[in-house]
């Protein structure tokens, strides 16, 4: 049967559309698929750190973000109780932060892949991932107003999340796999305004962040070790406003706060899976995940789109077999996540840090350039390889 489009990619947020869109502009038929109907909000930690800013810049849709009033960030803070290091997350050349309402980055995303020429098909549930001779071929779905409707592909791309569909149809081989370690829960707070910053609240076996959103609201996010969760269920708000007191400063401005939704939260296991086989790609959550603390999912799924557009332009086009083209995608996402994931399962512990870890900290409290350090590599603008490397470590405590 004649295949209609060369991808089809299942789940249209922060990895799906952008892939689509991708690929779309390089000339590719590109069917993309959600059950969703955007605007629609996901459960998100928020945060696009300036490397992902610079992707939406390099894609030219910064400006569409920008302009729904989304308040950039510059500054990031620590607080360790003790003291706290302030410092800047990006460069001179992605310099800003932001923390966008889902409703808003999604759609935007979502109409950037129409605009591009990709078929964009809002409400759509795949019940099937065909597979034929080993090999996926295309999607059977329907419409929420229509009857089944089946779809061919050179490739599917599974964009649809940790609970992703077609990793469970194609089964793919996982590794490095860690427990769920933390739940959070996140809820929207008027009157508590955050100028430029994301703060975060490190605590005994517990912690909190803020930053600002859109509409003039701020969001603030509580974590607990996931073994308290039992307990913590019982009253989220109770134990979420707990939480906060452990901070007496902030909890005095939240208190002049008003809280304008409900929580939602979140565990996460953390996990890679390998991104590819026979007719099929993964990206985003799909085909990776780490624990939220460090608010690197959307960041991520920025990166991966762009190395899977480039890795399925180079198979498409013959200039490499899809499995040599892959295996490069699959090796560079790896590579570069490796060290982030790492540090953000022994942050996600909630336990307290090693003497030596304390007295690096210590050491890195006043010495501007090392917080601007320490805040770049806590937003991925440099890998956590680089800023624990020894001679990195021994410049800092000399100083």
């Amino acid at each position: 049967m004649t295949k209609a489009f060369d991808a089809i990619v299942v789940g249209a947020r922060c990895a799906g559309s952008p892939t689509a869109m991708l690929l779309a502009r390089k000339g590719y038929r590109v069917l993309v698929v959600d059950r969703a109907t955007f605007p629609s909000d996901t459960v998100s930690t928020h945060i696009l750190h300036p490397l992902g800013v610079s992707a939406l810049s390099s894609w030219g849709l910064l400006d569409r973000l920008t302009v729904t009033g989304c308040p950039p960030i510059d500054s990031y803070a620590f607080d360790f109780g003790p003291f706290t290091i302030v410092g800047a997350p990006g460069t001179s050349e992605a310099p800003v932060a932001y923390c966008p309402r889902r409703t808003t980055l999604d759609k935007l995303l979502v109409d950037a892949a129409a605009q591009s020429g990709a078929e964009v098909r809002e409400g759509f549930a795949v019940d099937e991932i065909l597979i034929e001779d080993g090999r996926a071929v295309g999607i059977k779905g329907r419409s929420k107003h229509g009857g089944p409707i089946t779809e061919r592909a050179e490739i599917v791309v599974g964009a649809d999340g940790r609970h992703s569909f077609v990793a469970e149809a194609v089964r793919p081989e996982h590794y490095d796999e860690k427990p769920i370690l933390l739940v959070a829960y996140y809820t929207y707070w008027s009157g508590l305004p955050m100028v430029g910053k994301f703060e975060q609240y490190i605590r005994d076996g517990t912690g909190f962040a803020a930053a600002p959103t859109h509409d003039g609201l701020t969001m603030v996010i509580v974590g607990w070790p996931y073994a308290r969760f039992g307990d913590c269920k019982k009253d989220i708000a109770g134990n979420y406003l707990k939480t906060i007191a452990l901070a007496p400063a902030f909890a005095d401005r939240l208190r002049e706060a008003k809280r304008e939704a409900r929580f939602a939260g979140a565990a996460v296991p953390n996990y890679f899976r390998k991104p590819y086989g026979p007719g099929w790609v993964l990206v985003g959550d799909a085909g990776y995940n780490r624990d939220f603390i460090t608010g690197q999912g959307i960041m991520d799924a920025f990166h991966d789109a762009e190395l899977c557009a480039v890795a399925l332009d180079r198979a498409f086009s013959g200039a490499q077999p899809f499995d040599a083209a892959m295996s490069e995608y699959h090796r560079a996402r790896d590579t570069r996540v490796a060290a982030m994931y790492e540090f953000t399962c022994m942050l996600a512990t909630l336990e307290p840090p090693p003497p030596d870890m304390q007295h690096l900290f210590g050491a890195i409290h006043g010495n501007q350039r090392a917080m601007d350090a320490f805040a770049r590599m806590n937003a991925g603008t440099i890998s956590p390889a680089e800023f624990f490397a020894p001679e990195n470590v021994n410049a800092i405590t000399a100083a």
